[in-house]
């Protein structure tokens, strides 16, 4: 069954559930997440003019919901009660997981992936070189780049729905310190550096204070930056309160490879990961 025709038979199901009775229709559905599992296509991937979202990939994975079935997977000692199930395959590809870590069925990880006591989620991509770190997750959908480093704890949200919409996507080379959280389609640029503890929403103010005036950023970090948390008031009918907002205090070294550059950026703008 080629692309196309994979296409009109998952947004045909979604569209109308009860053509999930029928076996061509959940054959389609099946084969489009088998791929996913394998890499062969992805949630979203960046092209020419940015990143392009497949929304019949994600109507795939939420009639692959409604068509599987719960079962009991063990993997000793461990008991699992669920509709997906785990990886499998991880020593062929080059991946280690460190129990009790998890990627879920659907999930692709390149070679090179390392994921401590952590999580992987259906549709996510994760590129080679990186680190999931203990207790850190990744969403469903979300699109990780070559060599980026998860923190401990840190929270990736997925986005499942609606199928338009942008997952979280990190590219290539970005670190992301200790329990910081980005969720609903927020983009970290290339090599950007986040704090520990950032929180970045769609909504959330990514003020550039590096100038003489301020640069507001919403939804996207650009490539390189500095972020760390920051705050500023707002007057609400009850007063003037303090809300969070993201700051970026610099950018990384283009003269530098990685790892020389972000041991700068950590020496030099004493940011907590």
């Amino acid at each position: 069954m080629n692309l196309d025709d994979l296409k009109a038979r998952v947004s045909a199901a979604f569209a109308d559930r009860d053509k999930l009775k029928e076996p061509f229709y959940v054959m389609a559905v099946k084969e489009t997440v088998a791929l996913l599992d394998r890499g062969v296509i992805r949630v979203a991937q960046k092209g020419a003019d940015g990143w392009e979202v497949n929304a019949w990939v994600k109507e795939a994975i939420l009639c692959f919901f409604a068509v599987s079935e719960m079962k009991v997977m063990e993997v000793a000692p461990f008991e699992f009660h669920d509709k997906i199930p785990l990886k499998k395959g991880l020593a062929d590809a080059g991946v280690r997981v460190v129990p009790p870590g998890t990627v879920r069925y659907g999930a692709f990880c390149e070679r090179g992936v390392v994921v401590m006591p952590g999580y992987v989620n259906i549709g996510a991509w994760v590129g080679a070189g990186t680190m999931v770190d203990t207790w850190a997750t990744v969403g469903s959908c979300a699109q990780i780049g070559r060599n980026v480093h998860l923190s401990g704890g840190v929270g990736i949200g997925g986005v499942l729905e609606p199928p338009s919409a942008t997952p979280v996507i990190i590219e290539d080379g970005a670190f992301i310190g200790s329990r910081a959280v980005i969720v609903e389609g927020v983009q970290v640029g290339e090599e950007a550096v986040i704090g520990a503890n950032v929180v970045l929403t769609a909504s959330t103010h990514i003020i550039d204070v590096t100038g003489e005036n301020e640069v507001v950023h919403k939804g996207r970090v650009p490539a390189r930056s500095v972020v760390i948390p920051g705050s500023r008031a707002k007057r609400f009918p009850a007063g003037e309160y303090q809300v969070p907002c993201a700051l970026i205090i610099g950018q990384r070294s283009a003269s530098t490879d990685s790892k020389t550059s972000l041991n700068h950026v950590l020496r030099d703008f004493a940011v907590a990961v």
